[in-house]
């Protein structure tokens, strides 16, 4: 199994996970129609054109996707029993097409499930940069996880 179980995280832990991603104008505009998100500022380059920006920027919940997603692999796949949550969701920069990401993520906590003694709860913060190192998204996710087979 890749996910690690829960005794096996330790906080101030790093990943530097391996996974990259470019991202396309095809999965922006595939995700903001899959989610019924019509905004000009994810589809429209005309309209963009006269925006700071100058061009689309990826929509903010794709952004989230990948961040978590490309952590999943090296964390929690397998071993994870729920998502419970993202906290302190922030874009401190936007994201364009044919930008690729790569992201790291850090244990900031671990605590026994009060209501789930089998179980424990990993707090991670995931950040996600761009080629030039640039922080273009970050979150503290909550994951409840299985323990160790006995």
């Amino acid at each position: 199994m890749a996910g690690l179980y829960f005794e096996e995280f330790e906080v101030g832990q790093v990943f530097q996970h391996g996974m990259r991603r470019t991202i396309t104008e095809a999965d922006n505009v595939w995700f903001s129609a899959l989610t019924h998100n019509p905004a000009p500022l994810h589809l429209d380059a005309e309209y963009m054109k006269h925006s700071e920006f100058g061009k689309p920027i990826v929509n903010s919940c794709l952004t989230l996707g990948f961040m978590v997603g490309i952590s999943v692999g090296d964390t929690t796949v397998g071993t994870t029993v729920a998502n419970l949550g993202w906290d302190e969701v922030r874009f401190p920069h936007p994201l364009f097409h044919g930008d690729t990401i790569h992201v790291e993520s850090e244990v900031l906590e671990l605590r026994n499930s009060r209501s789930r003694p089998e179980n424990g709860i990993v707090i991670f913060a995931h950040r996600a940069y761009n080629q030039d190192d640039v922080l273009v998204g970050e979150c503290k996710r909550s994951a409840l996880m299985m323990r160790e087979p006995l």
